[in-house]
């Protein structure tokens, strides 16, 4: 057979075709974690392949799309050049949204066309050596396909081919959203930060985690959700504005991990490290937070507080929030984290949120602690200073949030970091001992801090309200343990008690003589019960303002239902409950589709 000849029918070669697919589908896979690797990059894509899984769940999607289109169309270039389209088009979007952000490319973000056509403006995008490399290697694979891989499958193999293609689909489905892969199978700490959320997905690549992803964004709407309707019922209310003599500053703290122990009669101090606390609740409105988190998941309640929404959204977009109102009603808007920026991703998510600026450890903390997370006797005061600082500079009110992160656990269980023994010695075991003396030592130390703050601005003739509240209940042992011992109760569905002792924290709402003059409101008294979803709602009617035209439709929900907890408890007539009344089924109902309408869409006008 004449050499010619002999070309042309392996060309037409079925099984050489199959072979030279599977093997430029795979190097796909393989450029495609080289722009994945953008943190210690040699390290991080000699880490993929190190772990098989990552590397082998991050090329097979390549495989099996370049499969299935070449099942569809007959042309192994054309499928190839379609996938690589796809993969590379997707890898390299993610590759600049972490140089600009920080920030990878998720599923949910293909479904915010406006949000990236507002990012790719604000930044210039450029072209490097890698992409250059990436695209010649590309065309080079497709022009040796076109030429040499030119077998074409009959009628019934093709569809065959798509048939066990799209069969495959159901075991794929079960490896990409297979939760335990995902954190145990695919574990790639050694070179990140594993707390970091963009650094863990940057560890297992971009195509698994970007397929990981599409799970989360499927935001399912509430039972009898109507969009119309519940546009229809937001457009009775209008956002009601803030009378310029009664626009006091707002300063919130949320503070890490922070419940009042002493409700406790097990506990028996040494020392009252609340002391200093109660002072000041009773000087203001103090009440219950009944979070829906217990010993962790801090920005359930932080960012519950700032947009009034109980079921939390991802953020990922610009959202509608109370920060925004602020802004809208002429405020500075801006807060403190001591802690690193990327984490649970505020960075970006505050700013989703309508902040103007905020503080980090990169930005200001860092420099202020030594390289370090700054703790509460550098934050409050620093909270304190920047508020003078804008006074001293703007004519503006001011609305800061900060989050603190002293007290965060766990807690030394080997000794006493605070020298003071604030539980009676030997009455507990030593571990528990140990990790109660600590917390209660941060929880003294940050009252220390907040009586100095406070009585700054007892003195002060600008009017400023203050918002403190607890995100979460401590933890305090593994499983738990020093509940246990203590005998507090943790069974939140069994009993009031338990609920209350699980999901249950403190909120104190205060203001200086100068805001109590402005708002006629001598903010004295027991407040509420509610969730932290509601909190700003109660700040607003303490402050006499009607607020933003979602507050004002819920309003009859933070009223007649204040808690509504992920267990599938409420508060009803100041009673913990499953059932609701009719009634206030129906209340809750309607909070629940304007909420969901609230958060999924934003108001152009607010930004």
């Amino acid at each position: 057979m004449p050499a010619k000849e002999l070309l042309s029918k392996l060309c037409r070669s079925r099984i050489l075709s199959a072979v030279l697919l599977l093997l430029s589908s795979i190097g796909l896979g393989v450029l495609s974690l080289h722009f994945a690797a953008v943190l210690r990059a040699d390290e991080m894509f000699d880490s993929y392949f190190e772990n098989h899984w990552i590397a082998f769940l991050n090329i097979l999607p390549c495989v099996w799309l370049a499969f299935l289109l070449w099942f569809a169309t007959r042309r192994a270039a054309l499928s190839f050049a379609l996938t690589s389209a796809v993969v590379m088009g997707l890898s390299i979007a993610s590759w600049f949204k972490l140089q600009f952000r920080n920030d990878p490319l998720l599923f949910e973000d293909l479904l915010l066309i406006k949000e990236a056509g507002n990012m790719s403006e604000r930044y210039t995008l450029f072209v490097t050596k890698s992409m250059i490399a990436a695209l010649v290697i590309l065309l080079v694979a497709v022009a040796v396909l076109a030429f040499v891989a030119r077998g074409r499958l009959p009628g019934k193999a093709r569809i065959i081919g798509c048939v066990v293609m799209l069969v495959l689909l159901v075991p794929m489905v079960y490896l990409y959203t297979n939760e335990d892969i995902y954190n145990t199978k695919t574990e790639n700490y050694d070179l990140i930060n594993r707390w970091s959320t963009t650094q863990l997905y940057i560890s297992k690549g971009f195509v698994y985690p970007f397929l990981y992803s599409v799970q989360d964004a499927i935001d399912t709407p509430p039972t009898g959700y109507d969009e119309k309707q519940a546009a229809e019922i937001l457009a009775e209310y209008e956002d009601a504005d803030i009378p310029d003599n009664q626009k006091v500053d707002i300063i919130g703290i949320m503070m890490e991990a922070y419940a009042d122990f002493s409700v406790y009669d097990q506990i028996e101090f040494n020392v009252d490290p609340y002391e200093e606390y109660h002072k000041l609740e009773a000087e203001g409105i103090s009440g219950n937070l009944l979070t829906n988190i217990f010993a962790g998941g801090t920005i359930d309640s932080e960012r519950a507080f700032l947009t009034g929404y109980c079921d939390q959204g991802s953020y990922r977009s610009a959202t509608n929030s109370y920060v925004r109102y602020f802004a809208d009603q002429g405020y500075t808007v801006t807060g403190s984290h001591p802690s690193y920026d990327w984490f649970y991703n505020r960075v970006n998510i505050n700013a989703n949120l309508g902040f103007e600026s905020y503080n980090f450890l990169e930005n200001r903390y860092g420099e202020m602690a030594d390289g370090e997370i700054a703790m509460d006797r550098i934050l409050i005061p620093d909270i304190v200073n920047l508020h003078d600082q804008h006074k001293a500079e703007s004519d503006q009110p001011y609305f800061s949030f900060s989050v603190t992160y002293q007290g965060h656990g766990p807690y030394n269980t080997e000794e006493n970091d605070y020298g003071v023994d604030y539980v009676k010695p030997g009455v507990y075991s030593q571990e528990s001992e140990n990790i109660l003396n600590n917390y209660f030592g941060s929880i003294a130390d940050t009252n220390e801090n907040l009586k100095t703050m406070f009585d700054h601005y007892r003195a002060s003739d600008d009017p400023v309200v203050i918002v403190l509240f607890g995100d979460h209940k401590p933890w305090l042992g593994d499983n738990s343990s020093v509940y246990e011992e203590l005998g507090i109760d943790l069974n939140y569905a069994d009993s009031e008690e338990g609920f209350y002792n699980y999901y249950g924290t403190r909120y104190l709402i205060w203001a200086n003589d100068a805001a109590k003059q402005a708002l006629g409101n001598d903010f004295i008294g027991e407040g509420r019960d509610l969730g932290p979803y509601f909190l700003m709602n109660e700040l607003f009617t303490l402050c006499g303002w009607d607020g933003p035209a979602y507050m004002q439709a819920t309003r009859a929900c933070a009223e007649a239902v204040p808690v509504l907890s992920v267990s599938g408890l409420y508060l009803q007539d100041g009673v913990v409950t499953d059932t609701l009344t009719k009634e206030n089924q129906a209340i809750v109902d309607e909070y629940r589709c304007l909420e969901y309408y609230e958060r999924k869409n934003f108001h152009e006008s607010t930004e």
